[in-house]
């Protein structure tokens, strides 16, 4: 007979595995990736330490069926995750609910490119720079030229700086849409940034 040592995550979490997740000694690192993963998504969502630094993650919260360690590990063992890193709003834009409808594993780099980084850019649309002459820069990072911040050009306003963002933004997208076989993640990059959304400034 397995005997299932149950304990409690974060007040929350419930890690059911009847295998050992972490080595003897009481190293903190987990052997399990599964419960990694798992570990970490209750971790984000339930940790007042970890929302003093990440306080955007105060909100999120993880689905009833997922806060038991067995059952997120049988969500995952049926996707394609090696390699990557799970993702809770790329399918569905600003969702903050960790779920089997809502996740999916995408690589690093993508996750990266979807990622707000409101805290770093101070009052301007996203996308926008003013350089210490008061110019108005439009730029871009570009993961496929591995360019950080690349420069689309001087607009008189801040909206002409955010709009040749978006342009930009689009088009790589785009261009990650057509490497991804999952069509839902393919679908949601293609929409994620087009003329249809041109007045939401908030956009990542």
């Amino acid at each position: 007979m397995v005997i299932v040592m149950k304990s409690s995550i974060f007040g929350v979490g419930t890690n059911d595995a009847n295998y050992s997740v972490r080595p003897r000694g009481g190293e903190k690192r987990s052997i399990c990736r599964f419960y990694s993963v798992w570990y970490d998504m209750i971790r984000r969502c339930y940790s007042d330490k970890y929302h003093t630094k990440r306080p955007t993650y105060k909100d999120c919260t993880v689905c009833e069926e997922w806060l038991t360690f067995s059952n997120f590990r049988a969500w995952m063992v049926a996707q394609d995750w090696e390699g990557k890193e799970i993702d809770k709003d790329i399918l569905v834009k600003g969702n903050k609910v960790y779920s089997p409808e809502n996740c999916v594993f995408v690589d690093r780099a993508l996750n990266l490119f979807t990622t707000d980084h409101a805290a770093g850019r101070g009052g301007y649309p996203i996308g926008v720079h003013i350089n210490g002459d008061g110019y108005i820069i439009g730029q871009c990072s570009n993961p496929f030229s591995k360019s950080r911040n690349a420069r689309l050009g001087v607009y008189h306003t801040t909206e002409e700086a955010h709009q040749a963002w978006k342009k930009r933004k689009h088009e790589i997208a785009c261009k990650y849409a057509d490497l991804q076989s999952d069509e839902r993640v393919a679908n949601a990059l293609r929409n994620r940034y087009s003329s249809d959304h041109l007045n939401d400034k908030s956009m990542v």
